[in-house]
Protein backbone atom coordinates (compact mmCIF):
# COMPACT_ATOMS: atom_id res chain seq x y z
CA UNK A 1 0.00 0.00 0.00
CA UNK A 2 1.75 3.39 -0.94
CA UNK A 3 1.93 5.80 0.75
CA UNK A 4 -0.99 8.32 -0.35
CA UNK A 5 -3.12 5.49 -1.78
CA UNK A 6 -6.38 4.71 0.08
CA UNK A 7 -7.68 1.58 0.45
CA UNK A 8 -11.95 0.94 0.66
CA UNK A 9 -13.10 -2.40 1.25
CA UNK A 10 -16.41 -3.55 2.02
CA UNK A 11 -17.89 -6.86 4.25
CA UNK A 12 -21.73 -7.76 4.69
CA UNK A 13 -24.83 -6.46 3.26
CA UNK A 14 -28.19 -4.94 4.38
CA UNK A 15 -28.17 -3.10 7.92
CA UNK A 16 -24.77 -4.87 9.03
CA UNK A 17 -22.70 -3.84 5.79
CA UNK A 18 -19.82 -2.06 7.36
CA UNK A 19 -16.67 0.13 4.99
CA UNK A 20 -12.96 0.02 5.92
CA UNK A 21 -11.03 2.86 4.84
CA UNK A 22 -7.51 3.11 5.20
CA UNK A 23 -4.34 5.85 4.39
CA UNK A 24 -1.45 6.38 5.36
CA UNK A 25 -0.35 9.53 6.61
CA UNK A 26 3.98 9.11 6.58
CA UNK A 27 4.92 6.19 8.44
CA UNK A 28 1.55 5.93 10.81
CA UNK A 29 -2.21 5.01 9.74
CA UNK A 30 -5.76 6.43 9.65
CA UNK A 31 -8.19 3.53 9.52
CA UNK A 32 -12.18 4.51 9.43
CA UNK A 33 -14.59 1.85 10.16
CA UNK A 34 -18.37 3.20 9.08
CA UNK A 35 -21.93 2.31 7.44
CA UNK A 36 -24.10 4.01 5.17
CA UNK A 37 -24.51 6.98 8.30
CA UNK A 38 -21.39 7.73 9.09
CA UNK A 39 -20.25 9.60 11.61
CA UNK A 40 -17.73 10.49 14.29
CA UNK A 41 -18.73 8.15 17.30
CA UNK A 42 -15.27 7.35 18.60
CA UNK A 43 -11.53 7.78 18.01
CA UNK A 44 -8.90 5.52 19.24
CA UNK A 45 -5.14 5.93 18.83
CA UNK A 46 -2.41 2.75 19.05
CA UNK A 47 1.25 2.79 19.51
CA UNK A 48 3.21 0.02 19.83
CA UNK A 49 6.53 -0.11 22.28
CA UNK A 50 9.13 -1.96 20.46
CA UNK A 51 10.75 -2.50 24.09
CA UNK A 52 7.42 -3.85 25.48
CA UNK A 53 6.17 -5.74 22.59
CA UNK A 54 2.76 -4.38 23.09
CA UNK A 55 0.43 -1.71 21.67
CA UNK A 56 -1.18 1.09 24.49
CA UNK A 57 -4.57 2.06 22.90
CA UNK A 58 -6.35 5.14 24.20
CA UNK A 59 -10.14 5.66 23.23
CA UNK A 60 -12.39 8.75 23.28
CA UNK A 61 -16.14 8.13 22.32
CA UNK A 62 -18.62 11.26 21.67
CA UNK A 63 -21.32 11.38 24.30
CA UNK A 64 -24.24 8.66 23.52
CA UNK A 65 -21.85 6.85 20.67
CA UNK A 66 -21.43 3.20 21.54
CA UNK A 67 -18.64 3.21 18.48
CA UNK A 68 -15.35 2.09 21.23
CA UNK A 69 -15.23 -1.49 21.34
CA UNK A 70 -14.72 -0.64 16.83
CA UNK A 71 -11.92 1.73 17.30
CA UNK A 72 -10.43 0.24 20.14
CA UNK A 73 -10.35 -3.10 18.65
CA UNK A 74 -9.13 -2.00 15.12
CA UNK A 75 -6.31 0.48 16.20
CA UNK A 76 -4.93 -1.91 18.62
CA UNK A 77 -5.17 -4.96 16.27
CA UNK A 78 -3.94 -3.57 13.32
CA UNK A 79 -0.76 -1.72 15.56
CA UNK A 80 -0.08 -4.85 17.52
CA UNK A 81 0.18 -6.64 13.91
CA UNK A 82 1.50 -3.85 12.32
CA UNK A 83 3.68 -2.18 14.92
CA UNK A 84 2.54 1.12 13.67
CA UNK A 85 1.04 4.22 15.18
CA UNK A 86 -2.80 3.40 13.97
CA UNK A 87 -6.10 6.22 14.52
CA UNK A 88 -8.93 4.22 14.24
CA UNK A 89 -12.19 6.44 13.69
CA UNK A 90 -15.37 4.58 14.03
CA UNK A 91 -19.16 5.55 12.84
CA UNK A 92 -21.73 2.78 12.75
CA UNK A 93 -25.21 3.95 13.37
CA UNK A 94 -28.69 1.93 13.08
CA UNK A 95 -31.66 2.77 14.66
CA UNK A 96 -33.39 -0.26 16.90
CA UNK A 97 -30.27 -2.28 16.49
CA UNK A 98 -30.54 -5.78 17.77
CA UNK A 99 -28.17 -7.83 19.03
CA UNK A 100 -27.69 -9.74 16.07
CA UNK A 101 -26.84 -6.72 14.23
CA UNK A 102 -24.32 -5.66 16.52
CA UNK A 103 -22.53 -9.10 16.60
CA UNK A 104 -23.17 -9.05 12.64
CA UNK A 105 -21.18 -5.78 12.66
CA UNK A 106 -18.23 -6.91 15.27
CA UNK A 107 -18.13 -9.49 13.13
CA UNK A 108 -17.85 -7.67 10.09
CA UNK A 109 -15.47 -5.20 11.34
CA UNK A 110 -13.16 -7.97 12.57
CA UNK A 111 -13.13 -9.46 8.85
CA UNK A 112 -12.16 -5.97 7.60
CA UNK A 113 -9.34 -5.99 9.82
CA UNK A 114 -7.82 -8.52 8.92
CA UNK A 115 -8.50 -8.55 4.75
CA UNK A 116 -6.31 -4.57 5.54
CA UNK A 117 -3.68 -6.20 7.05
CA UNK A 118 -3.24 -8.84 4.79
CA UNK A 119 -3.11 -6.37 1.93
CA UNK A 120 -0.06 -3.79 3.96
CA UNK A 121 1.62 -7.15 4.70
CA UNK A 122 0.61 -9.61 1.74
Amino acid sequence: MADTKKVVLHEGAGRSKVSLSAQFMGNDLMVRLYNSRAHIGAVAVSEYHRGEKRASTSVLTRLGHRDDAVAYTAAYEICRRLKIPVCAIAGIHLDAITKEEIDNIQRNCHILVNKLIKIIIP
